[in-house]
């Protein structure tokens, strides 16, 4: 039976976490040319917002690194009582972005009581750009194991950063990354289709067209267009037409003004614009205000020292009343490709339902 036949579905990122999941960089081929020390103060400020409020979870390779953390997390000076909500696991991975190769946790109510399970989709980094990455592919399982939790196999490649959800049967995702010959060739659009609906228990999948420029994933939603709530999107817009970024977000949003939700009901669509230009080493990097992060009682949001840093955190705040919104300068970690959302993954409590 498929996790969705036995009552499984996955609960959105606003819904209460248990914990927030992280896998410690430390790679130095995925941030080339520089040092991974500010890397890992962008991650100590993650954690530091995210400890007061639910465990954190990381995953190293081993004692050496597990001490390099406990000592960055005392220089830091997180309170000792919120230090006690970070753990260490001894799973070995081949690179940071946890929000892609993490376990993707769905729940069920049965008998009175929620009942928590992993999807272990295939991962192949992104279309095989980056090898190795066998390690990184059996985390979901590793925590399945761990918790004592069903771990539902699954052979179709998928990453988390890739698709989004607002908890009552609608799942955003884009064409550019999931109907990507590099990831399953084999599997058409309806079958692809199939496959999300059977194991994250949604009703309706709704097909964005092309990401930002510089994203390596193909295009993952989570740099474009986010749910906030059951029926508001945000979605990033480009204010400069000469940018590259102009005419694909801008067919996004004309989109998504015509889509509804799993009740035929039109989307709330608001608007956030994109940072200026970030670039390294020449290359055009994806800096998007879009991947930030759904936490308890806070979001995470990405910044890049740029105009629209403070326009972008005052519209999230708009979106999220009851939860304080945090800008993290993500100049260094966005050498690497991704931002806050692509580096975390929730593990949802039983409040769910």
């Amino acid at each position: 039976m498929t996790p969705r036949e036995l009552g499984y579905q996955m609960p959105p990122e606003w819904a209460p976490h248990k914990a927030t999941w992280l896998s410690w960089p430390h790679n130095p081929n995925t941030w080339p040319g520089k040092s991974l020390e500010p890397v890992w103060a962008t991650f100590i400020e993650i954690i530091r917002f995210l400890v007061a409020h639910e465990e954190v979870h990381i995953n190293v390779t081993g004692e050496e690194m597990e001490q390099s953390i406990r000592d960055l997390v005392q220089k830091s000076g997180i309170v000792r009582d919120a230090v006690s909500n970070i753990y260490y696991h001894h799973f070995a991975t081949n690179d940071a972005w946890c929000r892609d190769h993490g376990p993707n946790y769905i729940l069920r109510k049965q008998n009175g009581t929620v009942e928590k399970a992993i999807i272990d989709w295939g991962y192949n980094a992104w279309g095989g750009k980056y090898p190795p990455f066998d390690l990184d592919d059996v985390i979901p399982r590793k925590i399945a194991e761990w918790q004592g939790l069903p771990c539902f196999e699954q052979s179709m490649i998928l990453e988390g950063g890739s698709i989004d959800v607002n908890g009552k049967g609608t799942l955003l995702t884009t064409r550019s990354c999931l109907l990507n010959p590099n990831r399953n060739p084999h599997l058409s659009q309806a079958q692809i289709e199939q496959q999300l609906k059977d194991y994250l228990g949604v009703s309706k999948i709704l097909w964005l067209g092309e990401g930002i420029v510089g994203d390596d994933t193909d295009g993952h939603i989570d740099d474009i267009t986010r749910f906030v709530n059951p029926n508001t999107i945000v979605t990033a817009i480009e204010e400069d037409k000469s940018d590259d970024n102009y005419e694909p977000l801008k067919e996004n949003y004309e989109q998504l003004k015509t889509m509804t939700d799993q009740d035929d009901r039109p989307f709330n669509i608001i608007t956030i614009p994109m940072p200026e230009p970030v670039y390294e080493q020449g290359q055009r990097l994806p800096a998007s205000y879009a991947n930030f992060y759904i936490a308890n009682n806070v979001v995470l949001v990405p910044t890049y020292r740029c105009a629209n840093d403070l326009k972008a955190l005052e519209i999230l705040q708009k979106c999220f009343p009851t939860r304080r919104v945090h800008g993290i300068d993500c100049t260094d970690l966005i050498w690497g490709l991704g931002a806050i959302h692509c580096v975390t993954h929730e593990e949802p409590a039983a409040e769910f339902f």
